[in-house]
């Protein structure tokens, strides 16, 4: 054990030693450091969460464990293991366990290191398996942090392009879409953005990984080509409703339930988004048709077959995801009349915002049927912030007596991330 655990420090020496991107929310992170609460970070493999853990922790010495490793797979001694640790490390009070959940049990062993004093940080990839044990034996204890690929912001912060005044300077917008194109084309997986790798060939390999490894083996998957072609097909339709009957008669399913099961295996592993139309009748939410979406716009690309980008669906994706980013309560929606509205955002009991994503809003009878939607929505729903985010149109319109907002995506995207920054 101990020659396992003096190798995963050489690891965590190594990754001491990189020089990375500053990701939003790590002063606050970091100031976590200071409680005795639990850390847990959750994402998508490859999104930098391990990075974003050893930031957090720099400056201190911290024992570090990687349960990647197939040799602590089926470790049953942990009182072996903190032996080690503590051969190694010697009485350090931070411990960092990443990719906790490849192992058993391992919220009892984390509670009982939580009592004794340490502070512990753990990532993990399955968002189910965690919130799981943590709803079971950690209530209370613990504080969670998410990690997806890069945002827009990081992207830009990557390439070394500064938000300030000059953004109002044309050339510069120019060059900031150029960005932006790049980033909807790319994605945001940090070794894709930094090393400048083939994303192609990097995402799919890791999405069969995650499709095949975690998902496959974990949960024992019978049908193992139904679940890759439910993948594709999901990605390949991303921005797009589905329904579980409906996708069972497509893909040739024997069950709703074993389409339900799949998707859920998809959207815990952070493949695939699923978000619920609303309604106030919770029967009728469930019943609804959902929407869903990738969690990295390069996914997409990657993924899907090579026809001309839907640029509207592509930003939408990117609008979704960014609202998950940031812990926003989000669906979408129908008017009584069959219009529909990309997102409602949900602060508490109410509706805070509807937004409407439109790539090409200077389009007469687009415009027309983005604003309509958005009104009629504003009627039945009581609410009236109501904006749409474009690609590169600003400006604002009373329409119906109410006030429209109309956002070029790229200042919404670096916007939001200024907010959470000054949080």
């Amino acid at each position: 054990m101990k020659s396992i655990v003096l190798g995963h420090k050489e690891e965590r020496d190594e990754l001491l030693r990189g020089n990375y991107v500053l990701r939003n929310g790590l002063d606050e992170a970091r100031e976590s450091i200071k409680n005795n609460l639990i850390k847990v970070i959750i994402g998508p493999r490859r999104a930098g969460k391990s990075v974003f853990a050893i930031q957090m922790l720099k400056g201190l010495n911290f024992a570090y464990l990687n349960f990647d490793d197939e040799r602590l797979f089926k470790i049953t001694d942990y009182d072996e293991l903190l032996k080690a640790i503590v051969q190694v490390y010697g009485d350090t009070k931070y411990i960092l366990f990443d990719e906790i959940q490849n192992i058993a049990n391992w919220e009892l062993f984390v509670n009982r290191l939580h009592r004794r004093g340490f502070i512990i940080i753990v990532t993990g990839s399955n968002s189910r398996l965690l919130s799981k044990e943590l709803a079971t034996h950690l209530t209370g204890r613990y504080i969670q942090f998410q990690i997806f690929p890069f945002s827009f912001s990081e992207f830009l912060r990557a390439k070394n392009f500064t938000i300030d005044e000059t953004i109002e300077i044309k050339e510069r917008q120019g060059r900031l879409l150029n960005h932006l194109n790049e980033y909807i084309r790319k994605g945001g997986f940090p070794e894709v953005v930094v090393k400048d790798i083939d994303y192609g060939s990097y995402i799919t390999t890791l999405f069969e990984s995650i499709l095949f490894k975690d998902i496959v083996k974990r949960y024992n998957v019978r049908y193992s080509k139904k679940l890759h072609d439910l993948g594709y097909y999901l990605i390949t339709n991303h921005s797009s409703e589905f329904s579980y009957t409906s996708l069972k008669k497509l893909l040739g399913f024997r069950s709703v339930h074993t389409v339900e099961n799949y998707i859920e295996y998809l959207s815990e592993a952070y493949l695939v988004l699923k978000i619920e139309r609303f309604s106030y009748k919770m029967k009728v939410q469930l019943k609804s048709p959902k929407k869903v979406y990738s969690y990295d716009p390069g996914t997409i690309s990657a993924i899907k077959f090579k026809v001309t980008p839907d640029m509207g669906k592509l930003i939408e994706n990117i609008v979704a995801i960014e609202l998950c980013r940031y812990r926003k309560e989000i669906y979408h929606y129908k008017t009584g009349s069959g219009k529909e509205v990309d997102f409602i955002v949900k602060k508490g009991i109410k509706i805070g915002e509807l937004i409407q994503v439109c790539y090409d809003i200077e389009n007469y009878s687009t415009k027309k049927r983005e604003v309509s939607a958005l009104l009629k929505a504003s009627g039945e729903l009581g609410c009236n912030s109501l904006k749409v985010l474009t690609w590169d149109y600003e400006g604002e319109e009373i329409s119906g007596s109410k006030k429209i907002i109309y956002q070029p995506l790229w200042r919404w995207l670096i916007g939001r991330a200024e907010q959470s920054l000054s949080l």
